[in-house]
């Protein structure tokens, strides 16, 4: 049960004896992280996993880290284990990240599969996996829906997940900062942006004709089944690997190529290696594999 909440005591005013996790409450925590969401969590990793659970240690009126795992522990709460996963997951992505692989789908890709797809009346469909906040499906959305102008029949589904219900919900919403929004080209900012009519708040949203092509579901890469029906042309994967230790990377991707077309493609990050790992996809160049026919 969760601590009562005085009406009158404002949060800025709550104080806490101590934000200091001990090495047992980390050690409780480090376990089940990598138990349930499958990432590494060594001993260096305490102050971050401190820092991050203090506004939730603050909104339940707790006097210290050590209660909230006491608290967290003993209460097998699923609405607290959200979020708790919601504090602990990093979410950091960007429109137009690593710039190059979007280059790749315009000029490799999509003349080939895409086409192809749409001369056989099919939905070109694409997998964000781990889509954060949607800035990676929106900037996919972008490119596809440019295509579908200059490529009669072509059309597409994109499906973003992630284990975070609140980047989930930003993403669902689609409304970005002005700041966030910087590196999308002019041309696709009048095509597929709509400003606030308060021009103070500096904020824009994705038009709704692309937001429907789009769709956002909750997923943990540690789950055994997917329950993913669709099969997709192209995966993004970007920037989760380097959370997961080897054994577990090389599950999770032959759990994602389930999913992912004979021939079709697999982008990670470029500062993520998938080398030695017994996966069913050959390397095409820095980040880009396709899978085996």
């Amino acid at each position: 049960m969760s601590k009562k909440i005085a009406p009158q005591q404002p949060e800025s005013s709550w104080e806490v004896s101590s934000l200091e996790l001990s090495q047992e409450a980390f050690a409780r925590f480090a376990s089940f992280i990598t138990a349930e969401l499958g990432m590494k969590m060594p001993e260096s990793k305490l102050a971050l996993v401190q820092s991050r659970l203090v506004r939730r240690i603050r909104d339940l009126r707790m006097q210290s880290a050590d209660e909230y795992a006491n608290y967290f522990f003993a209460s097998g709460n699923a609405e607290e284990r959200e979020h708790f996963i919601n504090a602990i997951t990093t979410n950091k992505t960007d429109f137009f990240r690593e710039p190059d692989h979007f280059s790749f789908l315009c000029d490799v890709i999509l003349p080939d599969l895409g086409a192809a797809a749409a001369r056989r009346g099919e939905r070109f469909k694409v997998w964000s996996a781990g889509c954060s906040s949607g800035e990676e499906a929106y900037t996919t959305g972008m490119l596809l829906s440019d295509y579908a102008v200059r490529q009669p029949g072509f059309d597409f589904a994109i499906l973003g997940t992630d284990i975070s219900t609140k980047v989930l919900a930003s993403a669902r919403s689609a409304i970005y900062q002005e700041a966030q929004l910087a590196d999308v080209p002019p041309e696709f900012r009048r095509k597929y942006l709509l400003r606030s009519r308060n021009k103070s708040e500096r904020m824009s949203r994705i038009i709704p004709e692309l937001r429907r092509k789009i769709s956002f579901h909750q997923l943990n890469f540690m789950d055994d089944d997917y329950l993913i029906k669709d099969i997709f042309d192209v995966v993004f994967f970007r920037n989760v690997m380097i959370y997961f230790d080897r054994p577990i990377q090389e599950a999770v991707i032959n759990k994602i190529c389930r999913n992912l077309a004979p021939g079709g493609y697999l982008f990670s990050s470029h500062s993520e290696s998938v080398a030695g790992l017994d996966i069913p996809v050959k390397a095409l160049k820095a980040a880009v594999y396709r899978k085996l026919e």
